[in-house]
């Protein structure tokens, strides 16, 4: 034979045999199943025929409503195989004769047992549990009951039934005490017909994988009103009780400062407004918090709710939030919360402005506050960056250190007084023209860019229209300045200050700014004691501007914007920090 021949005749053998094997192992596996499903089965109607010998009074669950001597749980071997046995019993109102707290009321509402056996295998393969279900009934005619009912009611946040959610019932105060676990059907309900009475007892818990808990509430010391209560059964009366439950959310926190640059380690506190107990006011969920060493904290299995934040760690003051509180969580949401934060700098106002309509907020406000010779006024949703300080001197790339710059003329000066920008001063004569390249002012993210503003607004005639100019260039990569104009050219400049910067601009994350001073008149020089320009970014809070280092006075408050209703009013700053919302009408 040649070697393909043995080759071909291999791979035969090998295929018939593999089918071969496959057949018999089909078939080992189809009686197993048989003989697991069969010794199921027996195991099951042997329960069932115990539970017919009981007397009456004894068919019920141990620790379960109606009591009895079956346990609710147990595993049992037959045919060498170990099965699980869970077994439900259920007193049920018929309507034959009427149901309790209904029309006619049936004062004797148990008419007879409903018994569920269902019988488990871990460690079978592919065994899918079976269910039986049986009726048992009294021998003799119902007597007046002495018992009452417990209805429990699982709902969602938009009022919806939730079937399927897991309901445990406690009461250790009774004798035998009670505990069941058992789901609600799919009206959401799950009933007790012969329940002890008892005053207060039942404490119930209710909740389903993925979603929040629900749950009745001691009566303490601590708690002396809770909103749920454990549940009090009176005699022939219903008690029905419902609880709102739904699927559980996420909040994703960060704490940042307005350029985007991670703030670690922030302490805050979160609550949400849901209450256990009243009188004191007792929260469901208030807890403190702190972010991570990158600024970020996750937190999961949140349940919708209602939140306030603040911030509560005393080096930063929070002078921006996205969104605005309090946060409105939904079920089954991811919800990312901004928090924009400064250097401590009592005392502090967050002013937030929003739309009466809407309720949004409005970002483009002018906010004024002002009091006897005090005034300052910031566009809401806007950041700024400022430099008051040169110094420091030339040869730094990255504007880190306040007072210094990338590069300048010698005819540039920072010098009396000190911090003020002027011409340098030759034998009397100032030296003119001069320029002065800014460091790379970084705002975190691609931004828009909105006013270029200096101080003083502006100069001695004798030193001519054009003395202080400017001209502004960014970037996404911190290496290509091209300096431009107020209409995106080269060949312009910035003259007048609180000038809007040219929108060729937005997009970008990096500015450099370039001065330029000159002087008609050589005994008369200009000068500049700061620099600021406003932009826009993914770390602006929306229609919110925060003042800083106040002092403890009354304000006058005045809020306009183009399209809406002027606002003046007052606010007492009166706290190291404070937070006050405006709405502006439309």
């Amino acid at each position: 034979m040649s070697l393909v021949e043995v080759l071909i005749g291999s791979a035969v053998f090998v295929a018939i045999s593999v089918t071969v094997y496959s057949s018999f192992n089909s078939i080992f596996e189809t009686v197993r199943a048989s003989r697991q499903k069969t010794a199921a089965t027996l195991l099951a109607n042997e329960q069932f025929e115990i539970i017919h010998n009981l007397p009456y009074s004894d068919v019920g669950t141990v620790a379960g409503l109606p009591a009895g001597k079956i346990p609710q749980s147990q595993t049992l071997t037959r045919a060498g195989i170990p099965f699980t046995v869970s077994t439900s019993i259920y007193s049920l109102d018929d309507p034959f004769d009427g149901t309790i707290g209904g029309t006619p009321n049936d004062l004797s509402p148990a008419d007879y047992k409903l018994v569920e056996v269902a019988i488990s295998c871990t460690s079978c393969l592919n065994f899918s549990p079976i269910v039986f279900t049986a009726r048992v009934a009294p021998k003799n005619l119902e007597s007046a009951s002495t018992n009452g009912a417990l209805f429990v009611q699982a709902f969602d946040a938009n009022g919806l039934p939730i079937s399927g959610a897991t309901v445990h019932v406690v009461n250790n105060l009774l004798v035998p005490p009670v505990n069941i676990t058992d789901t609600t059907n799919n009206a959401g309900l799950f009933q007790i017909v012969d329940a002890p009475p008892y005053v207060e007892g039942y404490q119930i818990t209710v909740d389903k994988a993925g979603y929040s808990q629900s749950s009745t509430t001691a009566r303490s010391v601590a708690n002396p009103n809770p909103v749920i209560p454990y549940a009090t059964v009176a005699i022939q009366e219903v008690t029905a009780l419902s609880f709102a439950i739904d699927k559980v959310s996420s909040i994703s926190v960060s704490s940042v400062t307005p350029t985007c640059t991670p703030v670690p380690s922030v302490d805050y506190f979160l609550s949400g407004t849901k209450l256990t107990g009243t009188s004191p006011d007792i929260l469901k969920y208030s807890r403190n918090l702190v972010t991570d060493a990158g600024g970020l904290q996750s937190l999961t299995d949140i349940e919708w709710d209602n939140y306030n934040l603040t911030v509560t760690d005393l080096g930063y003051n929070l002078i921006g939030i996205n969104p605005l509180f309090p946060l409105s969580l939904l079920p089954n949401s991811n919800q990312n919360v901004q928090l924009i934060l400064a250097p401590s700098n009592p005392n502090t106002l967050l002013v937030a402005v929003k739309d009466g309509a809407t309720g949004l907020p409005i970002s483009g406000a002018e906010v004024t506050i002002e009091k006897s010779g005090v005034s300052s006024v910031l566009a809401t949703g806007e950041g700024y960056l400022t430099q008051t300080d040169w110094s420091g001197g030339a040869g730094q790339s990255v504007f880190t250190d306040t007072t210094k710059y990338f590069s300048g003329d010698v005819d540039v000066i920072d010098g009396s007084p000190v911090g003020e920008l002027h011409l340098r001063q030759v034998a009397g004569l100032y030296q003119t023209p001069a320029e002065l390249e800014s460091s790379t002012f970084d705002v975190g993210s691609a931004s828009n860019f909105h006013e270029l503003s200096w101080e003083p607004i502006s100069q001695s005639a004798q030193t001519g229209p054009s003395a202080v100019r400017f001209q502004i260039a960014t970037n996404n990569d911190a290496t290509t300045w091209d300096y431009l104009g107020p209409d995106g050219t080269a060949s312009t400049y910035y003259t007048v200050s609180n000038t809007s910067i040219n929108g060729v601009h937005n997009g970008t994350r990096y500015l450099r700014y370039k001065l330029f001073l000159s002087t008609d008149d050589p005994l008369y020089t200009p000068s500049i004691s700061d620099i600021s320009f406003t932009f826009s970014s993914a770390c602006t809070p929306p229609g919110q501007v925060a003042f800083q280092g106040l002092a403890l006075d009354t304000y006058d408050l005045t809020i306009t914007k183009a399209g809406y209703t002027d606002y003046t009013g007052t606010v007492a700053v009166s706290s190291v920090w404070q937070q006050t919302s405006i709405t502006l009408t439309p």
